[in-house]
């Protein structure tokens, strides 16, 4: 059994390392640690990461992190999936040995930005997806009724991030995808679903999302967590969500609010505080047909079953 704590979007510049000091006691007892990070990263940034243990961090965003960047990473030990020196490298996990097993990290972007220099760059791993409107079925009878958004993962990201997972299923004890994706708000996009299913159906045991910068559904898809919206952890927006899972034969899933500081850190929120996020999670996980029990500033999620 591997106890795995995963948090949401981290943008490190201007940020030290007494700024992660509160989840001290929530990360330091389990055996991994994970974030997104998003954007540049020095020495010092990694060195705060590094305070507080994180192991694995995606680097497959839509604000890259700099060639120069991995390096730096590289050098303060903290591993890294989803970039690289080339798309093969970008689809290579990142594997940590804990109690004699082994857990493989998958990350993939759906969202992207246009760069003037697109070499000072690494190659990300991608997860793109195609949009497109269907009228409404009532438009003739109302007009001016907006469209319905259709969006459908680009197939040949689809099939390598199957790939991808099956592969690293195949030498791995474990399997965790994250991805980078989503809008703001409660509604997910159809091919947020479309990839987050399919990434359990390969085998991954969770998905973890972020990108969206907001709080969304957790869906129990074929027993295992698909984590459509961890939030923010480290970043200058809303809330976010730390999840704690234990991976193995008695799967288990619990998740802890946390807001920004006024110092730019991070804290847990306890509490009439707490609750309230947590509802609001319990809610919207309710339309995903997934149950999540809160209580005492804790969320709870029934997985493997």
């Amino acid at each position: 059994m591997i106890t795995l704590v995963l948090g949401g979007d981290v943008t490190l510049p201007g940020r030290a390392t007494p700024a992660f000091a509160q989840l001290e006691p929530l990360l330091k007892g389990a055996d991994l640690r994970f974030v997104n990070l998003e954007g540049h990263v020095d020495a010092a940034a990694a060195e705060a990461l590094k305070s507080i243990g994180v192991d694995v961090v995606s680097c497959a965003n839509d604000v890259p992190l700099p060639a120069a960047g991995l390096g730096v990473l590289d050098h303060a030990g903290i591993a890294y999936c989803g970039a690289g020196a080339n798309l093969d490298a970008a689809h290579a996990p990142a594997v940590v040995e804990r109690s004699g097993e082994t857990v493989a990290f998958l990350a993939y972007t759906s969202l992207r930005r246009p760069f003037a220099t697109q070499s000072d760059f690494p190659a990300i791993a991608q997860a793109f997806a195609t949009t497109a409107y269907q009228p409404d079925p009532h438009v003739a009878e109302i007009p001016g009724r907006p469209p319905l958004v259709r969006t459908t993962p680009v197939p040949e990201h689809l099939d390598r991030m199957i790939a991808d997972i099956e592969r690293a299923k195949s030498g791995h004890d474990h399997v965790v995808v994250s991805m980078h994706w989503g809008l703001p708000g409660v509604e997910l996009a159809e091919y947020q679903v479309t990839y987050g299913q399919a990434a359990i159906d390969a085998g991954a045991d969770l998905v973890a999302g972020h990108g969206s910068h907001t709080i969304q559904a957790v869906e129990v898809h074929r027993g295992r967590p698909i984590l459509y919206g961890l939030g923010n952890l480290a970043a200058d927006r809303s809330d976010g969500l730390l999840a704690g899972c234990m991976l193995g034969d008695e799967p288990r899933l619990e998740l802890i609010p946390v807001r920004r500081t006024a110092g730019h850190g991070c804290e847990p929120l306890a509490g009439d505080e707490a609750d309230k996020v947590l509802r609001y999670v319990a809610e919207v996980s309710a339309l995903r047909s997934t149950s999540v029990t809160v209580q005492s500033g804790i969320a709870s999620v029934p997985v493997g079953t």
